[in-house]
């Protein structure tokens, strides 16, 4: 029950790196294929990433407006990480959405219920070159990083607030682990629950272990195909649990499988089964 004494109302949260729109299996971006896909999510509440905005690679389209529509978001919010078209790229200064026609890259973060604050978050960045080492490789690969960022939206559901936030961490080891802690640091203000979702590139219960939020979806999601790793996560923190197992999905489109869980949230103060220690 929730505190007008109706039943709690289940909510769907996913997560998806949508690699512009593109699929493997083509290699186009097909906007209708896309809006399909995250149709097909039927999520309450999605957080994505690798979002184009005004692209000539993805036919100039707004994703955002395009997912919203498909998933019947009543509020949405861009924020655009890098301004340009790719090999041109720049750094997106402010953090307001860009106007249209600039061509724009970033996360976006969609909601079937209103949105009460939206607040906007740059994450801290290693500039110049970093050496990474990837898989296969005998030798780091020089590596010059894109700006991070993550969009926090306090929900009005009808089982009271709930704070959610999407974000896209940097690969590059170590200083992703510095992102997360820094978000959640930033975050923790704003009202329980609250949920982390995004591609984190941190493998399996790392997030959880780091930030002592609860992982509420455990699902392999990259690569598309098999998938052999999680790096796309719903984090949960206070009144909110699952009413469903975790999934990813396959949706013919991007290289990452998207994350999908069902919740309850709780009233302010309910007990929450499972450890928060947050």
């Amino acid at each position: 029950m929730n505190s007008n004494g109706t039943e709690l109302g289940s909510m769907r949260l996913a997560t998806f790196n949508i690699l512009h729109g593109r699929s493997l299996t083509d290699g186009k971006v097909d906007v209708d294929r896309f809006a399909a896909a995250v149709r097909s999510l039927d999520a309450d509440v999605l957080g994505l990433q690798e979002v184009d905005c005004d692209q000539p690679r993805s036919h100039g389209a707004d994703l955002t407006t395009i997912a919203a529509q498909a998933m019947g978001a009543r509020e949405h919010r861009f924020m655009a990480t890098m301004a340009g078209v790719p090999g041109k790229w720049s750094a997106a200064i402010g953090n307001e959405p860009p106007q249209h026609s600039v061509p724009s890259y970033g996360i976006a973060l969609l909601s079937r219920h209103p949105v009460r604050h939206w607040r906007a978050i740059r994450l801290p960045r290693l500039h110049g070159r970093i050496p990474v080492m990837h898989a296969g490789r005998r030798r780091p690969v020089l590596i010059k990083d894109e700006p991070r960022a993550a969009i926090a939206a306090v929900l009005d559901t009808p089982d009271g607030l709930m704070t959610v936030v999407v974000t896209h961490l940097t690969l590059i080891p170590g200083w992703n682990a510095v992102q997360l802690r820094r978000l959640v640091r930033l975050v923790r203000g704003l009202p329980r629950p609250l949920v982390v979702l995004g591609d984190l590139n941190l493998s399996g219960r790392l997030p959880a272990r780091m930030t002592g939020m609860r992982p509420l979806a455990s699902a392999l999601t990259f690569p598309v195909g098999t998938p052999v790793r999680q790096i796309d996560h719903i984090l949960g923190a206070g009144p909110v649990r699952t009413t469903s197992d975790g999934a990813s999905l396959d949706l013919g489109v991007s290289d990452h499988q998207a994350l999908v869980v069902e919740v309850e949230v709780h009233p302010a103060g309910a007990p929450t089964p499972g450890r928060d220690r947050r």
